[in-house]
């Protein structure tokens, strides 16, 4: 997939854990897993706008494109 997403790298960043993200934003770990892993074909704007404000970061710096080989 030509979307790449850093969710793990802005974790890593601000030093939380997935499951603390995962509470303060109201949905899974398995659902937070699967989003991290960039096996979801989508995500509603309201969980990244909750991901964006936990984090203290923009969608910019979650999502990615790269261009296909």
């Amino acid at each position: 997939m030509a979307i790449i997403v850093n969710l793990d790298v802005m974790l890593a960043r601000r030093k939380m854990r997935s499951k603390e993200l995962a509470e303060t934003i109201g949905i899974t770990e398995a659902n937070l897993s699967l989003l991290k892993s960039g096996k979801v074909k989508g995500v509603r704007f309201e969980t990244l706008d909750a991901i964006c404000a936990a984090l203290d970061c923009q969608p910019g710096d979650l999502l990615e494109h790269r261009k296909e080989a």
